[in-house]
């Protein structure tokens, strides 16, 4: 593998786990409500748009990055609407 593939492949490493200690709280927590549904819906589209440009250009680094980081996105989202609190509902 060359250097800049392998460089590619860490940075979108690191990039794409950042997120995984978010989810981990959600879940531990059973609590998003101090979470923005339009940043993480925002970025999520950001990332299913980044991995369809890896996907045109037919480079593995965008793409492993990207299908990891939607499905760590996908997971937050669901968490959100999961767990967010309705007006009116007691707190669980």
């Amino acid at each position: 593998m060359d250097p800049i593939t392998l460089l590619g492949l860490v940075a979108a490493f690191l990039t794409s786990v950042a997120f995984v200690p978010q989810v981990v709280r959600n879940f531990r927590r059973r609590q998003v409500g101090d979470l923005s549904v339009a940043t993480f819906g925002t970025f999520t589209l950001g990332v299913l748009l980044w991995l369809a440009y890896g996907i045109a250009i037919d480079s593995l680094p965008i793409i492993f990055a990207n299908v990891f980081t939607l499905s760590v996105q996908v997971l937050n989202l669901w968490q959100m609407w999961r767990y967010r609190q309705r007006p009116g509902a007691a707190p669980r």
